[in-house]
Parts: C-alpha cells; structure tokens; sequence
C-alpha cells in the first residue's frame, strides 16, 4: 500500500514570529485514489506535473527559514495541485473556472483533458480544500494572537514561456513577480520585497500573476493581515520544465530571508 504523507505540514517558526510562509504549489504527491480519477496516462501525468508544479520552491523557503533572523513560519503542501488547488475559490467566484482551473483541475496547462466532463469535485474539495483552508486560516488567527498581526508570504514560481491555460500570459515576465492585493500589501512591504530581492533581478508586479493569499475570514477585513505573493521565474533557480535546482536556491533563498527580516 502508498503511504500518503500528510495533505499539509504546518511547521513551527519562533513564537516572537508574524511571518507565515506558504508553500502551495511545490509537491508532486498525488493519493492513488485521486490518481484513478485522472485520464492521462502516466507519462502524461509526469510531464503535466514538470510543468504545473512549483519544483524546488518548498526547499526555497526551508533555506529562507535557516537564514532569517527570526525564524518563520512555514505552512506547506504536500500534495500535488492536481489534487486540489488551496489557492483557488472553490466556487463560481475563480475565474481560472474559464480553463477548467478551479479548485479541483479538469484541464491540463495545455488545455487537455484532465478529468473528464461532469467529474463530482465535491469529494476532494470536503477532504482536502476545507481542512487545509481552516488550518491556514487558524494558522493566522494563532499568529494575531501570539504577535498582533500575521505577514503572509506565499512563495511560487512559473515557467519563462507562457503556457497555454495563463489568462493573463502576454505581459511582462520579470525574475521576480510581486503579487499584490491593494487592502494586504501596505506599500512599506513592497519596498521591502523589491529591495530584498534586488540581487536577483528585475522585479514587477502582478504580471503574468497577481494578487494574494488570505484566508477568506480575514480577507478584506482585518489590516493587521498583510500578505505578498512572490513569483519567480524558473530559470533563475532551475532546469525547465520540472528539472534540477541549481545555485540560484541559494540566492533567492538569502533574499526571501532579508525580506522576512524587514518585514
């Protein structure tokens, strides 16, 4: 029998701490029987995973961790996105719906067929979208407890070509991406990010993506939630499409730590 290791880890960072980040999009894991609602074939699945999968970016932040000052939180996934996106509305509200990428994906970035038409997302969305969003979301409530308020980080990647299934994939495609949201992302936070991760190129904002993750409880509502979502383009840091790292890990780690300790 697999063992499937835990939909998601929330690993302890110092108690002084109001920095969370999040890893969503970095594991390959899918569960066997998630595997069998699947219609690619396992090739297929391989090379839909080299291209979907945030690869290395779990390691990124782990080393962002041991360099910070003060040591992060970190709550990461360990199951593929192709299980359930926890980043996604789980309803009609994702607009990512238009290319069969809502929370539970039924195309591929391709724009091919995943899971077939009419395929029940409700089961995975029960058991895996709901507790992974209530233990984010009391991840935060535990941070403005012990700290007063909580800085989420979200730490992805995406390919130097645009694929297909990007809605918005004809802009600019810098090194590092800054996602924003205009009530989370206080302008003192986005100077902090564009001077931590100056060393590591040009750095834009929301293109080719945009926004933020926060727990919907607090999302719009409590200012004392700040949040970032950082981009970065592949090549910087690996071989494409789902390849090994090289020593751009290291740099990019170094400089999520600086923004950690300005933040």
């Amino acid at each position: 029998m697999t063992v499937v290791p835990p939909s998601f880890d929330l690993l302890t960072g110092d108690p002084a701490s109001p920095v969370i980040l999040h890893v969503p999009h970095s594991a390959r894991v899918i569960p066997g029987d998630v595997r069998s609602g699947i219609v690619l074939d396992d090739a297929a699945l391989q090379r839909e995973l080299d291209h979907i999968t945030d690869a290395h970016t779990a390691a990124i932040a782990e080393g962002a961790a041991r360099a910070a000052g003060v040591t992060p939180w970190r709550f990461v996934n360990r199951l593929s996105r192709l299980v359930v996106d926890p980043e996604r509305f789980p309803d009609e509200r994702e607009e990512m719906l238009a290319v069969g990428m809502g929370a539970v994906y039924t195309r591929t970035t391709h724009k091919d067929v995943l899971r077939p038409d009419g395929f029940d997302a409700g089961p995975l969305i029960e058991r895996y979208f709901h507790p992974y969003a209530r233990a984010m979301q009391e991840a935060v409530t535990d941070r403005l407890a012990a700290t007063g308020r909580c800085v989420i980080v979200d730490v992805h990647s995406y390919p130097t070509a645009a694929l297909p299934y990007e809605l918005h994939g004809a802009g600019p495609r810098p090194p590092v991406c800054l996602g924003t949201d205009a009530f989370h992302t206080p302008p003192a936070m986005l100077t902090a990010a564009r001077e931590a991760f100056a060393a590591c190129g040009e750095t834009g904002l929301d293109s080719p993506f945009a926004g933020t993750y926060v727990p919907l409880t607090y999302y719009g509502k409590r200012a004392e939630v700040t949040a970032l979502m950082v981009e970065i383009r592949r090549d910087t840091y690996m071989t494409e499409p789902g390849g090994p790292a090289h020593e751009g890990v290291t740099r990019l780690a170094s400089a999520l730590a600086s923004l950690i300790d300005a933040v």
